[in-house]
């Protein structure tokens, strides 16, 4: 029979449509069919690069016996993560209230309203691993729905309860100030928890946790504590040697398996890779290590060749399995190599970790963690004509599934990837990719030109997704944060008023619908949204970066570009709204803390002279090629002003040329017309001895 999944346009849902399971998409028909039946819901959460998803689906959904009893006893929802992350947010929260450990699929069982009462993520057909089989918890799950009503009642009302402080806070935690000295402990603890030997965060499995880099190579600028840099080169490095690192098309996986990069769920994720690009671009710009250059360089194009969706927009993942396997479509046989590259293949076995027994069931994993020192650039050119031939032999294997949705906030952190990378290391074509993509956000998934409920003529209003020519869903918090740090980015770059326009018309919309008045601070989900049951209000980082530690650099930037203070005053409001936290989750929140150091001590840079001009570029040049992450840079043509707060309102160009000014609070430097010069000012203006709360 088929359900009602095939007219969604969401992969994973279509990956479903054909399932014996009578499954519905989420929305208020489902709820409405539960309430009159009186049967309880059976949701189940997942995505479509998700190996453990995909096994549950074979295992149960496609067993017709399974779903038999699923039909029998539930109304049955299936929701794509991805697609609706606010759906997700709050089932997986409430799974953690009961104390268990959360991920995909995720499974779990509400009342006819909504309101979850247990759950779990992958159960097998049968009792194994040490978990109960599905049969037996669909038959208990009922029984216990129908016979102890008082107990469910009770039980969803203390989970709801307790959802609601989660979002609020510890009421009674004082706000705090943060201050350079609480950033420094912080990212001296996080270097003290990476594994030296392997780099990364704690043991496996192990995730890139890039913000957290970036915040142990932010307190290698503030205090040049060599720890700090060896933890982050050991991670970076790690990652990008190991086997997490497709060393034949570029791109990262989502996570290691184990503690040294070697295994990784082999599912490909384009937010992980622009995060990826991003702290990797900062650690060039600090240690100039030509291996993260070539990463940079072999990840974007793999972005460029395999993600972009025509019009330009990107898509979101590339799935673990094909043929019903997770990783065959990377993995090798000694063979197989062999047979590619004939009499050269002992060169690259040797570099690639390749052996007749593999590294990983049986088979092989392309690594260079054994020694991850680049060669001599013969070797390397050597071993890129190598990697060349085999990867053109994997072409011909089946590929694995695509999810070609458009997300409009992983587009927000590869846009503003690809434009700061494009800027760093003078790539046009690299900047024109992330206006591309920014300019098929703004088309196809602003609702202005849409009808329907979610439409509207306010050019704030974004929606979350497109795919088969449908935008669909309202914008979370996360779309609206990364959307206009990426339009501030092209902004600062590229000058054209209308990405400033944008990020203030997104940011009003965010005051306007996501506020939280009691608390402060931003909600994850909009007020106008009508099917979720809590409102999620979080600062710690999970798989991207926190929408409110975002919201922190945007609010500052703008404040700085603009001068207008209502920014300022809303950045420092939302600080402080969430530094009752630090206490409890400093660790976990550090978007927010890189943030709070860029409204803290923002280097704000201006150059007068013509954009186009060789003397301006030159000096453009020297800004992108030192680690500034607290940068605010602004072109001006010698007839522009700046507003009237700005440090520099009074400067002007120096006897007709070029000049640069570099400011600190209110102070700026000399006028600086030559990179040199400019270079020695921005070097005092990020020197550590000048930093002081």
């Amino acid at each position: 029979m088929a359900n009602k999944l095939g007219s969604e346009t969401s992969p994973y849902l279509l990956q479903h449509k054909d399932n014996p399971v009578d499954w519905r998409p989420w929305g208020d028909d489902a709820l409405a069919e539960a309430a009159a039946t009186s049967k309880p819901i059976l949701l189940s959460i997942g995505y479509a690069a998700c190996h453990w998803c995909h096994v549950m689906a074979h295992e149960s959904f496609e067993d017709p016996a399974i779903a038999t009893m699923m039909n029998q006893l539930f109304v049955n929802i299936k929701v794509d993560r991805e697609e609706r992350p606010d759906i997700d947010a709050v089932y997986m929260a409430a799974l953690g209230v009961m104390g268990e450990q959360g991920g995909w699929p995720l499974t779990m069982f509400l009342t006819p309203e909504g309101k979850p009462f247990w759950g779990g993520t992958y159960f097998p057909p049968e009792a194994r691993y040490g978990r109960p089989g599905f049969p037996d918890i669909l038959r208990r799950i009922a029984e216990v729905y129908h016979t102890e009503t008082a107990a469910i009642g009770e039980n969803t009302e203390a989970i709801l309860q307790s959802l609601a402080k989660l979002a609020g806070g510890d009421p009674d935690a004082p706000e705090g100030h943060i201050s350079f000295d609480i950033l420094d402990r912080v990212a001296h603890l996080l270097s003290q928890q990476v594994d030296m030997k392997h780099g990364g965060l704690g043991q496996a499995p192990k995730f890139p946790q890039t913000y957290a880099v970036e915040m142990i190579l932010r307190g290698w600028l503030r205090k040049q504590d060599r720890s700090m840099i060896a933890a982050a080169d050991a991670t970076l490095t790690g990652m990008c040697q190991g086997g997490i690192y497709d060393h034949l098309a570029g791109g990262f996986a989502r996570y290691s398996t184990d503690d040294a990069w070697l295994a990784p769920h082999f599912e490909k994720m384009l937010y992980d890779n622009a995060q990826l690009v991003d702290v990797l671009t900062l650690g060039w710009q600090i240690n100039g290590n030509p291996l993260y250059a070539v990463r940079i360089a072999e990840t974007i194009a793999w972005t460029l060749d395999e993600m972009v969706v025509p019009g330009g927009g990107l898509a979101a993942t590339l799935d673990a399995d094909s043929e019903g396997e997770e990783g065959r479509f990377y993995v090798w046989q000694e063979a197989e190599i062999d047979a590619v590259l004939g009499a050269d293949t002992d060169f690259f076995k040797a570099a690639y970790d390749v052996t007749p027994h593999g590294n990983w069931e049986g088979k092989t994993i392309l690594n260079r963690s054994a020694k991850p020192d680049l060669g001599n650039s013969a070797d390397e050119e050597r071993l890129k004509g190598y990697r060349t031939k085999l990867l053109q032999q994997r072409a011909h294997r089946v590929r694995p599934g695509w999810d070609d949705k458009v997300l409009a906030d992983w587009n927000g952190l590869m846009i503003a990837a690809l434009a700061n990378a494009g800027a760093v290391f003078k790539q046009p074509a690299w900047s024109a990719a992330a206006i591309a993509a920014y300019n098929f956000v703004t088309d196809k998934l602003s609702p202005n030109n849409k009808s329907g409920d979610e439409g509207g003529d306010n050019p704030g209003n974004l929606l979350h997704g497109y795919r088969q020519g449908q935008a669909k869903h309202r914008a979370l918090l996360d779309d609206y944060a990364n959307m206009s740090r990426a339009a501030l980015v092209l902004f600062e770059l590229h000058g054209d008023q209308h990405y400033l326009d944008q990020a203030k018309a997104w940011v009003t919309e965010v005051e306007a619908h996501f506020l939280d008045p009691v608390h402060g601070g931003y909600f994850f989900s909009s007020d106008q949204a009508t099917d979720v049951i809590a409102r999620m209000r979080h600062c710690n980082d999970n798989a991207v970066p926190s929408g409110n530690g975002v919201m922190v650099e945007v609010l500052t930037k703008l404040w700085l570009l603009t001068g207008e203070e209502t920014y300022g005053r809303r950045a420092e409001a939302l600080v402080n709204s969430f530094s009752r936290q630090l206490n409890h989750y400093a660790l976990a929140m550090t978007t927010f803390l890189n943030s709070v150091e860029f409204m803290l001590r923002p280097i704000q840079i201006v150059i007068i002279g013509h954009r186009n001009e060789a003397t301006v570029q030159d000096l453009i040049t020297i800004v992108h090629s030192l680690a500034l992450p607290n940068k605010v840079l602004q072109i001006l043509a010698p007839n522009e002003t700046l507003h009237p707060n700005h440090p520099a309102a009074a400067m002007t160009q120096l006897n007709g040329q070029t000049t640069a000014y570099v400011c600190i609070g209110q102070t700026c430097s000399l006028p600086q017309t030559d990179p040199k010069g400019l270079g020695m000012a921005l070097s005092m203006a990020s020197d550590p001895k000048n930093m002081a709360d």
